[in-house]
């Protein structure tokens, strides 16, 4: 009558593993190989290998362009930043050969880092509450609207301000971004008032000549005056030299302070030297940006990272705006180089919601960028055979040219019973001319007794660690200023690597390493515990560790949810109580995101044993 009945749950000993690669085919090459090992202890049914693969990454920005033309008018900046992308995107449809129906209709996704259904993953934006345009009539309208509402908005002295009307006073930031908007606008077809832009220009010279008299009183220090030419005047003059005026004065200036600078300033000043052809001093400006250049072989993207305490609070201080740009001279002086496609690639990974990126602003500045990319590289106009093989068998072939640019079979996915075990090489062979993107995901549940970490884009190392007490006894000031001493919690941490013991009652501290290639938002780590040890802390609860999440606890796992990541590495931490004597195996710690398949990561799993005290 006293009998006591329990049921316990027993995992299988494995994990849904997903190993990926990126690899590319460059236009002077023909072919690329890649090997990987599929386990021999796996549930063959949950196994799959999916491979990608696109002629061109930057015509994804397509997918950005009925959700520009969705924004809202509001100030200066709104509106320009509403109308510039519908006019880019008006030529580059018309260049592609394109409408915004297609856009809506197409069936492939030309990020071939993204997995599952194309058409989903390119509708995620339904999850706000936007209303994208995929009219070609409604985009002229705005294209025309957008016009008219800049020209309204010109104050009496031919500048702009933040709103059209009240003061009229007219900001140069401002002033900078409309004649640009406009000046690529005009560019692209779109019918802009000379007159409208010839006062714009004139107001924007005025401001540059009144910049240079300051920097000329520098060494006297007669008021006003100023010791640096800033970020400021290079955009101004990337601007104006457009418009072809080129302030000498003010090159020379910007040249001899160019240390001075942002990252930013760098970028726009070498864009206005490109312009003006001054070669010798264009090349060391790009040596200087290159400086900043990080390129990743593992998933080959390249990025310009700004260095530590950047003010990124100013509008020089933004990443995404800053690589947009870089990207614009890539195309004008190396369209072809390693850094330029690393460049899309990355400022592909970094869009928010699949589409878009983080403002009206950067976003119409990556459109414009990748608009310049795809017109200096070709990519928008494919003429290839694409051919995947595996294991020296051909498993598909696909033509892929302009026409059928957003329609073409992308993918190839093997499942179950068509993937067998041991050493595998994958073959993409491309006849014709222009690159192949590709990216390979290998999925299997593996049961291999010791399961090795894995992850591209994201990555997670766990780390335990025997915690040894080291308490020590400070002096600290009592309540009437005496001395005092306090004993202070101290412990030394020693590692403990797979087949370390500890005894029952250690407490261990369990360190949770994770990297970010890109900014990504909504993450979950799952941390599996060993059987025979608790958590010392059982609330669940927000922790800060530079980085915010949500940690739940749970009888099998610890679990970190993430609302957003950085790029970088960043750490959390919990304590456990080894209690249960015997060995024990602690599952690998697993990290996923919730709303794109392809980002998966695991560590190395762990053995530890248990010895009763």
């Amino acid at each position: 009558s006293d009998a006591v009945e329990m049921s316990f749950p027993v995992y299988v000993h494995g994990i849904l593993k997903t190993e990926s690669w990126a690899g590319t085919i460059r236009p002077d090459e023909n072919d690329a190989t890649l090997g990987f090992r599929v386990p021999e202890e796996r549930k063959p049914e949950q196994s799959v290998l999916e491979i990608r693969y696109s002629p061109t990454l930057a015509a994804a920005m397509v997918d950005a362009l009925p959700y520009m033309l969705a924004y809202p008018y509001g100030c200066t900046e709104q509106t320009l930043n509403r109308f510039l992308p519908a006019a880019i995107t008006q030529q580059t449809l018309l260049n592609m050969d394109l409408n915004l129906e297609d856009i809506r209709n197409k069936r492939t996704n030309l990020n071939a880092q993204e997995i599952g259904e194309d058409q989903q993953r390119a509708q995620q934006w339904k999850r706000f509450d936007t209303n994208p345009v995929f009219s070609q009539s409604e985009m002229q309208e705005i294209v025309n609207a957008g016009v008219t509402r800049l020209t309204n908005m010109q104050n009496p002295d031919g500048g702009w301000g933040w709103f059209g009307g009240g003061r009229h006073y007219s900001y140069p930031h401002t002033t900078a971004v409309v004649i640009h908007g406009l000046q690529v606008a005009r560019e692209n077809g779109i019918d802009v008032d000379a007159t409208v832009l010839s006062r714009g220009i004139k107001w924007l010279s005025n401001h540059q000549d009144a910049e240079v008299e300051k920097l000329k009183r520098a060494t006297s220090k007669t008021r006003p005056y100023k010791l640096y030419a800033d970020n400021r005047d290079a955009l101004i003059y990337m601007i104006l030299t457009e418009a072809d005026v080129n302030n000498v004065q003010m090159q020379d200036f910007l040249y001899r302070d160019r240390t001075k600078l942002s990252v930013y300033g760098m970028v726009v000043f070498g864009l206005g030297l490109e312009t003006v052809a001054q070669q010798e001093r264009l090349t060391m400006v790009v040596r200087n940006i290159e400086q900043y250049l990080i390129q990743d072989e593992e998933n080959e993207t390249a990025y310009l990272e700004l260095p530590v305490g950047h003010s990124w609070w100013y509008w020089y201080g933004d990443e995404i705006e800053t690589n947009a740009f870089y990207l614009k001279l890539l195309a004008r002086v190396k369209p072809q180089s390693l850094q330029a496609s690393r460049l899309v690639k990355y400022l592909l990974n970094n869009r928010k919601h699949a589409t878009y990126w983080k403002s009206t602003r950067d976003t119409s500045l990556c459109i414009e960028a990748f608009a310049e990319y795809l017109k200096a590289t070709g990519e928008a106009s494919p003429e290839m055979t694409v051919e995947v093989w595996l294991d020296g068998e051909k498993h598909k072939e696909v033509k892929i040219e302009a026409s059928n640019l957003f329609s073409f079979d992308n993918k190839l996915i093997l499942k179950g019973d068509e993937i067998t075990s041991g050493d595998h090489k994958v073959e993409i062979r491309r006849q014709g001319k222009g690159p192949v993107y590709f990216n390979v995901y290998s999925t299997n549940f593996t049961r291999e007794d010791f399961i090795e970490k894995a992850g591209l884009e994201i990555k997670v190392e766990r780390r335990y660690y025997k915690l040894v007490a080291n308490h020590k006894e400070v002096d600290v000031a009592g309540n009437r200023g005496q001395v005092v001493q306090q004993k202070k919690e101290n412990y030394k941490r020693i590692p403990l690597s797979t087949g370390d013991h500890v005894e029952s009652g250690d407490i261990i501290e369990v360190e949770l390493l994770l990297e970010s290639k890109n900014d990504y938002e909504y993450l979950m780590f799952e941390d599996r515990k060993a059987a025979g040890v608790e958590p010392v802390d059982v609330r669940s609860g927000w922790v800060y560790s530079g980085l915010s999440a949500y940690r739940e606890m749970r009888d099998e796992s610890v679990n970190y949810f993430l609302h957003r990541i950085s790029r970088g590495k960043h750490s959390f931490t919990y304590k456990v109580r080894a209690e249960i004597p015997g060995k024990f195996s602690a599952l690998p710690t697993i990290g996923y995101a919730m709303y794109a398949p392809e980002l998966r990561a695991n560590s190395d799993e762990i053995k530890i044993e248990i010895i009763d005290k």
